[in-house]
């Protein structure tokens, strides 16, 4: 194999690893969320793991550093390594055509490979006319892989474009009818987009244009998203944080005791900058139909919302906002592991035979997640006060004041098993509230739990609650998480009320 120096402008950076979270969220009022905790980290893990051809490159980048001639300066062009079975190089032109394995890598990051390409090192270009394949693993940028046909590419200036292709940025799969590469960017037109690696997805996102930026942030505009081949929304702008976690597009399909077969979906309609009005329907064979909606607005570290219509807790207890006005502030003090947060909700409330005024406001201190070896511990505790102005009960206002606080202390004993024991304690539970709704009746609980997987696509959750007022085990729930292709179905027994509940929905995998 023949192989030959060019040169391009240098650019100095430390490689950044992106990250990536999960979509694991449970519904459980055992503390099972603690394991959503594990599978996100352990998605997190496997996503920013070195692919075995990223590892290739950074090897032979460090092997072609090993024969500079001499180490570059700052300012001076950084080597590129072309390498084929047979080359030919016109040194007065500047021209050269590459045939068999070509490979041609940038000492900042970048492959370009394929059976043949032309070009010009003068100029810095290649042509590939047939397939050819890129790499981009570089300082402050996604980690993008791509194939694609007809491709021109500037070496130099790191601009070009490519014909029809597929890959992936960050951990996202994507298809383009053309690609356009820029010194700080890439487009995609005709593109789509979707985490889903199946040969046809059961999810995907299509948009005529999509831009893939340095700050990990995919642009896309006129958006349609599809299950399967069906298009089931629109969107004239969708962003996407690489690596941020973000709400399930697509709707549930579920079934429990209370409700029967059930159907649940959330529309968003962005209506300025800031300003989002979002939708949530929900239809079950038991009781029809039951929406919401809330206008929303978030600023930074401010987000306030009203709302209007019903709402429903881990337990499928319901109530109805008639509407509500809800502000949160949320900020980390500085730059310690602490974060504040205050929250205020004032509306009218409505459950079964009971209606009322209700105001909340709470101040809480949370804890960054504290690793101990392979333990985690998670502290929580604020103050809250409840205030309730009946309607249509005979009683007068009441008024609940007291702290909240909670720890956990889990353990991630492997890739298949994990555990956890924890204790909280609130003042506000249902014996002193009007309304039976996201809260327990007495303050102090005792949760733990474990989770095994079976097989590589099966796990499987046990949560207890134990009633620490009244010394009697409240709740014990038995889950099954199966994985099927790009979605999941959930299982979940709740085993002393004799009550089941099933849901399936898509997930990122």
């Amino acid at each position: 194999m023949k192989k030959f120096w060019s040169v391009v402008p240098i650019l100095t950076a430390l490689l950044v690893t992106p990250t990536a979270e999960a979509d694991y969220e449970s519904k459980s009022d055992t503390g099972a969320s603690f394991f959503d905790y594990v599978e996100n980290r352990r998605r997190e893990e496997r996503a920013n793991q070195l692919t075995e051809e990223q590892e290739k490159l950074l090897a032979d980048i460090e092997e072609a550093k090993e024969r500079l001639p001499r180490e570059p300066k700052e300012g001076d062009p950084v080597p590129a390594v072309f390498e084929g079975d047979d080359l030919v190089y016109y040194s007065n032109s500047g021209e050269f055509i590459a045939t068999g394995k070509v490979d041609i890598i940038q000492l900042d990051g970048y492959r370009f490979q394929s059976e043949e390409a032309t070009g010009n090192i003068k100029e810095q270009v290649v042509r590939v006319e047939d397939r050819a394949h890129f790499l981009q693993f570089t300082a402050n940028a996604p980690r993008v892989t791509l194939d694609g046909y007809k491709t021109v590419y500037n070496y130099g200036t790191k601009t070009g474009t490519m014909g029809e292709g597929n890959g992936k940025a960050g951990d996202y799969y994507l298809t383009g009818k053309r690609f356009e590469f820029y010194p700080d960017h890439i487009v995609v037109y005709n593109g789509t987009q979707t985490k889903c690696g199946a040969k046809n997805p059961d999810y995907h996102l299509s948009a005529e244009r999509m831009e893939i930026w340095p700050e990990q942030v995919i642009r896309m505009y006129n958006v349609k998203f599809w299950i399967k081949n069906k298009v089931v929304a629109t969107k004239e702008y969708e962003e996407n944080q690489l690596g941020e976690k973000k709400k399930n597009y697509f709707p549930r399909v579920g079934y429990n005791s209370d409700h029967g077969a059930y159907v649940r979906d959330n529309f968003e309609i962005p209506l300025r900058k800031h300003l989002t009005l979002n939708i949530g329907a929900y239809i079950e064979t038991k009781k029809g139909i039951r929406s919401n909606a809330e206008l929303e607005y978030i600023n930074r570290e401010l987000r306030t919302r009203v709302r209007y219509g019903f709402y429903d807790d881990s337990d499928a207890r319901w109530i109805q906002k008639e509407p509500s006005l809800n502000v949160a502030y949320e900020k980390r003090i500085g730059t310690s592991p602490v974060t504040y947060r205050f929250e205020t909700e004032i509306g009218h409330w409505r459950q079964n035979a009971v209606s009322a005024t209700r105001q909340e406001y709470e101040l809480s201190l949370s804890h960054d997640p504290i690793s101990i070896g392979k333990y985690y511990l998670f502290l929580n505790m604020g103050y809250k006060i409840t205030k309730e102005n009946p309607k249509n009960v005979n009683s007068g206002n009441t008024t609940t004041k007291g702290l909240r606080y909670s720890f956990l202390v889990g353990r991630d004993f492997d890739e298949r098993f994990a555990a956890y024991a924890g204790f909280s304690y609130d003042k506000n539970n249902s014996t002193n509230s009007l309304f039976n709704f996201d809260n327990d009746s007495y303050s102090k609980k005792f949760q733990a739990g474990i989770s095994y997987y079976l097989t590589p696509k099966d796990r499987f959750v046990i949560g207890v609650k134990w009633d620490a007022d009244n010394h009697k085990i409240d709740d014990i729930d038995y889950y099954w998480y199966h994985d099927m292709h790009c979605s999941q179905s959930v299982i979940r027994w709740r085993g002393k009320r004799k009550k089941l509940e099933v849901h399936w929905e898509f997930l990122p995998w």
